[in-house]
């Protein structure tokens, strides 16, 4: 569907850093395929060229990038010191360009690099001020705009850590989260919108600041309104009135920069800490490298605060890129917000999730008339599967020459295991390639790799940006049990992959909500491919479970008003067979008032799953990482008439 020019095969950050490292290193890599091979046979000296090409200093005196080669307990550029904050602040345009271009849903707010470096100044000496030092930590409850960025970057300045929840979250969902940190500062929204409705957070801020006991110092974006507070609150504007240069903490490489948090949905939330050397590395690299994000490129990411695809986006001024941050309802006013801002700001590089994809396709959209989008070069896709019709989406209805750059990843490592190259044509539904420095494979149980078949997702070789540890784990077991107890000394992902020898692949769902029935194990995202296509559905979630002797398959479809049920599930069996085959009809099709999701956009298959298997529902979920609570208690409902459910005649010819 995308095959790269000339202009792109010349001009993109992977021919720079190619023409570089042949040049330093006196190799010639005839493929990308012999570069990747190279990148993780080679990690030491791959991660050491990363340094190299983008001047980071870190390699001095001849000291190795990696000193231990395990996993876990990779040691990375010991002895090296970098600051996020002070990285971004080098590579700053000039002091009159623009840093942000922030959108809410009634006004636009453009910082240029001059006031966004005196913001980020003043607020740091605001928070040293009050005896805010390196390893203290800053949380935030706030949403997609300037303060987020401003206030994470003062943080990262002076070496505090920071963390972020998005103010649609909850009470509880929040202090699941900020309580686990014993945080010394909060700085909260006291309101936000969405949709065209404002939505007033004082009562959950206040509950926030309450509840949080450690919390010494309170900044409100917007103002506390009547009412006491049992800490010293502060107002937004009075923390960044003053002109102090930034002085920044000098940092170890591994030092903690953030936390960021599982979703919840199977438990307490995991607190996930990433360091600032591993961050800025991988970061320069997955978005100079396979996003082809360039200097004084305008950058856009769809995304809450609380979805890494946030932090990924502000790290798009370690290259000197112009972020245009969105906040609100991405279909507000209409649906053709972010095309709109696509082509009034000129982006170059979007990021969006698959699920908004498929509601402009199913919108019938075509953005590509109505806008001038000719400015976008790279449109990446993240956060669920995106099948081969939404790349002919793309392709036919955005801009033929714009490169769809298909990635996966997850907030583990914050950024891509496979992902786009800009050096390579792109197939329909494939992600096309390991990303550089990822030594990534397919396993089958058996803990060999396999290709043409979906299997565990696995790395067996250290990233620098895979977790320095989880917050409250001092023997590090939650870590050891979450990523290596299936397979020790590789990391088991739990997503579900497929690879082609072309080295592409396709991410098939997460392994533990995929369907094995009769021993073939079969990939969520290809049923909701098949299904989720008719003009009749507008989403879909399907499960598999135990029950007793049988193992029962329910397909769960949200369906457009107006449309007859019956006629429906006869056209969804169909689409089933001619897609996939007879084995992956569903035993039961069920209609529902929607499809439950977390906060960021995901499908709750496993809570779903657990509650089939006879779990209560304040077993299986945290309700405030959840997006419809009430929803979800229908699928609750569902599940307790669903104990002993028999086999459907819709399977008797599988």
């Amino acid at each position: 569907v995308w095959t790269p020019s000339a202009a792109v095969r010349r001009d993109c950050g992977l021919a720079d850093y190619l023409e570089w490292l042949e040049v330093r290193t006196g190799r010639h890599f005839g493929s990308y395929r012999a570069l990747w091979q190279w990148s993780v046979d080679e990690l030491d000296e791959f991660w050491t060229s990363i340094d190299g090409f983008e001047g980071l200093g870190l390699v001095e005196g001849g000291h190795p990038a990696l000193v231990q080669a395990v996993m876990p307990g990779a040691h990375w550029f010991p002895g090296a010191s970098i600051n996020y904050a002070e990285q971004i602040f080098r590579r700053a345009l000039g002091p009159d360009e623009h840093a942000l271009i922030c959108v809410s849903e009634d006004s636009v707010n453009r910082v240029s690099w001059r006031e966004l470096r005196r913001q980020v100044g003043s607020l740091a000496a605001t928070l040293r001020s009050w005896g805010v030092t390196k390893g203290d930590r800053v949380v935030g409850y706030l949403p997609n705009t300037a303060e987020a960025i401003v206030a994470f970057l003062a943080c990262a300045s002076i070496g505090a850590i920071w963390s972020v929840c998005s103010p649609e979250f909850g009470t509880a969902a929040v202090l699941n989260r900020f309580g686990q940190l014993r945080p010394k500062v909060l700085i909260g929204a006291t309101q936000y919108s969405y949709g065209g409705k404002p939505r007033n957070r004082v009562h959950e801020l206040r509950h926030i600041a309450s509840s949080l006991d450690t919390v010494e110092q309170v900044i409100t974006v917007g103002g506390i309104g009547d009412g006491d507070l049992d800490r010293a609150v502060t107002d937004w504007t009075d923390t960044i009135l003053g002109e102090e240069p930034i002085e920044f903490e000098e940092v170890d490489f591994d030092d903690p920069l953030w936390v960021l948090f599982s979703s919840g949905t199977t438990g307490l939330p995991k607190g996930i800490v990433h360091g600032h050397g591993g961050i800025v590395l991988e970061h320069l690299k997955t978005l100079r490298l396979h996003c082809d994000l360039r200097a004084a490129d305008r950058f856009l990411f769809v995304g809450s605060t609380s979805w890494m695809v946030w932090n990924l986006m502000v790290s798009g001024l370690l290259i000197g890129a112009t972020l245009v941050v969105v906040d609100g309802s991405p279909a507000h006013p209409d649906l053709d917000r972010i095309w709109r801002l696509v082509a009034e700001e000129q982006v170059a590089v979007l990021g969006l999730g698959a699920g908004l994809i498929k509601s402009y396709m199913a919108a019938e959209q075509q953005p590509g008339q109505t806008f001038d989008l000719s400015r976008l070069r790279t449109l990446t896709v993240t956060g669920s599967p995106l099948g081969p019709e939404g790349f002919f989406w793309v392709r036919d209805n955005v801009n033929t020459n714009t490169w769809l750059a298909s990635c996966s990843g997850g907030t583990d490592i914050c950024s891509a295991f496979v992902g786009g190259v800009p050096l390579l044509p792109v197939r329909a539904g494939r992600i096309q390639a390991p990303s550089l420095g990822v030594a990534v494979a397919a396993w089958n149980p058996d803990g060999n790799p396999v290709i043409g078949e979906p299997a565990e997702l696995v790395v067996t070789k250290p990233m620098p940006s895979m977790p320095l540890y989880f917050w409250n784990d001092p023997d590090g077991k939650r870590y050891r049990d979450a990523y290596f107890r299936m397979f020790p000394g590789a990391w088991r992902h739990g997503d579900f992959i497929e690879f082609d020898t072309d080295l592409s692949s396709i991410i098939h769902g997460r392994s533990d909500s995929t369907l094995n029935r009769h021993g073939v194990r079969m990939g969520s995202a290809e049923i909701y491919s098949a299904v989720e296509q008719l003009p009749d559905v507008v989403e879909a979630l399907v499960v598999g479970v135990e029950l007793g002797t049988q193992y029962y398959v329910p397909l769960f479809v949200h369906l457009r008003a107006g449309v007859d049920p019956q006629l429906a599930k006869q056209s969804i069996e169909a689409a089933i067979r001619f897609a996939l085959s007879p084995r992956h009809l569903p035993d039961e099709i069920v209609v529902m008032p929607g499809i439950p999701h977390n906060r960021i956009g995901k499908k709750l298959e496993v809570p779903v799953k657990r509650m089939l298997q006879g779990s209560e529902l304040a077993q299986t979920v945290d309700p405030g990482s959840v997006d419809d609570i009430d929803l979800l208690r229908r699928y609750e409902q569902f599940a307790r008439t669903r104990t002993n459910q028999p086999t459907q005649s819709a399977n008797a010819d599988r």
